[in-house]
């Protein structure tokens, strides 16, 4: 569907109203869609990203300006690919009606049942981010098709070249009421999100998932927040920093810190500081011994996060923080054809500086020392709950210390990020860092609704309990069996 920009926000609605109907139409027309039909809907999915690689390559490398073509297919194509295929060869198994124990258990003896069905909720909205644009566009649908839902899909306008990829990918191989999507800029969007949709799932900042929220709220829809926050490392003593440094700069520099799931700031004990400091020297040079014209290292996405990223720099810099450039061939940046920021390090963090209160969404990492894993956790304690957090060391005490004492939304130990590539673990926030949770089976459970469903007994025993008027000594002689410690 087209959504000219220049519409007013009201006749915007009124278009993509249009299409959510038929879509709603369509669910009802059609009724339940038995499993062929999903499996069908997951290798319609699977077809487009094999048979688009390059095209989805170049797009994004059009949208941030410099980005891996083999990174794009790591994480935006075989990272979507794979959840579409968990699904497509599971949910037969998750179809299937849970039984369960009836209460009193005496009537299951009898006969009666107790049962859970899974029906889908009809048309889930999905908003996907620019940062991986269309992996977190298709992986979702792995949960949303499974569990037999239509779709309308918002991308973001941060990444044109690639919304406009993907309404033509979906557009030849979906009917618009199965999938739909809808291009344009914030008010497109803003229009979006105020849709009686059944479900709505969106992924991004914080701040704009209050409106989003906000907006689902007129309609009482029920949303999955996939959010972010500053997830920490925390670095254990006797913890191997030479690894831990690879795993944590990886991270970081995956897709130049433009991750949900980056490491947002280490803590170190003490002593440790400056040994971790030249670790993740040493793991950038390894993996980029240059950045400038290096294509395996990405740009920032737009000017405005570039900026944003240079004033947390600046920032810190006239607070007293020591600031290190992990630049391992010593190349000037000041003048480039691209938006490219070396992996900083920002040493002697203090709380009021920016970099230490926004979620940084770019190549720096602040590293703040403490003397005691109790100030560690107390720290993590002191803020919003993360989207994960990253324990690395060898003792295990400490380990399920810090597991147990802090929340977030999921754990990785002893590494970074590689929770979020588990099908069968459910991915989600906690707090400000998101709500709900998708992945796997949990996507499945997520995008479908729990229908309980109680089958009575032929024969009426109401009479022999006595649990109907006229009321007499049968039923308080039930009351006091029940009523009771």
């Amino acid at each position: 569907m087209n959504a000219p920009a220049n519409l007013g926000q009201e006749a915007a609605k009124a278009g993509l109203e249009l299409v959510l109907q038929r879509q709603k139409a369509a669910h009802l027309r059609d009724g339940v869609p038995p499993v062929e039909r999903r499996i069908d809907w997951l290798n319609r999915c699977i077809a487009l990203l094999v048979d688009h690689e390059a095209q989805i390559a170049q797009a994004v490398g059009d949208d941030f300006g410099v980005r891996s073509k083999d990174a794009t297919a790591l994480t935006d194509v075989a990272g979507s690919i794979g959840p579409l295929k968990h699904a497509r060869d599971h949910v037969r198994k998750w179809m299937k009606t849970e039984k369960r124990r009836t209460t009193p258990a005496l009537l299951g003896l009898f006969g009666a049942k107790a049962e859970v069905r899974w029906q889908p909720k009809g048309v889930v909205g999905v908003i996907s981010p620019w940062n991986f644009p269309v992996n977190l566009t298709f992986a979702p649908l792995a949960g949303v098709l499974s569990a037999g839902n239509r779709a309308m899909i918002k991308p973001s306008e941060y990444t044109p070249a690639t919304s406009e990829l993907l309404k033509a990918m979906f557009a030849k191989a979906f009917d618009e009421d199965e999938i739909a999507v809808v291009t344009g800029g914030p008010e497109i969007g803003q229009a979006f999100a105020g849709l009686a949709f059944d479900h709505l799932l969106f992924t991004g900042a914080t701040s704009v998932a209050r409106h989003v929220m906000r907006a689902a709220a007129e309609n009482l829809v029920p949303v999955t927040l996939e959010l972010g926050g500053k997830s920490p490392v925390i670095l254990s003593r006797g913890a191997d920093l030479d690894t831990a440094a690879a795993r944590v700069m990886a991270g970081k520099t995956l897709n130049a810190g433009q991750i949900c799931l980056a490491p947002d700031y280490v803590l170190a004990p003490a002593e440790d500081v400056d040994r971790f400091v030249e670790a993740a020297r040493a793991a950038v040079a390894r993996s980029f011994p240059t950045l400038k014209d290096n294509h395996d290292y990405t740009a920032l996405v737009a000017q405005r996060h570039y900026d944003r990223v240079k004033d947390y720099v600046d920032d810190a810099k006239a607070k007293g923080g020591k600031v290190v450039e992990l630049n391992p061939a010593g190349e000037d940046f000041s003048q480039q054809q691209h938006r490219k920021i070396p992996p900083t390090l920002i040493l002697k963090p203090t709380d009021d500086m920016a970099v230490m209160q926004e979620e940084i969404f770019g190549p720096l990492l602040p590293v703040k020392a403490y003397d005691r894993i109790e100030d560690a956790i107390d720290y993590v304690n002191g803020r919003d709950r993360p989207l994960a957090l990253y324990w690395f060391g060898t003792d295990e005490a400490e380990r399920e210390r810090v597991l147990a004492a802090t929340t977030s939304g999921g754990a990785t130990v002893n590494d970074v990020i590689f929770h979020v590539a588990q099908e069968d673990l459910p991915f989600g926030g906690v707090g400000p860092a998101g709500m709900g949770a998708y992945h796997g089976h949990d996507g499945f459970r997520e995008f479908s609704h729990r229908k309980a469903v109680f089958h009575q007994l032929k024969k009426d025993i109401g009479p022999m309990l006595a649990l109907r008027p006229p009321y007499g000594e049968g039923i308080r002689k039930y009351l006091a069996g029940q009523i009771k410690r």
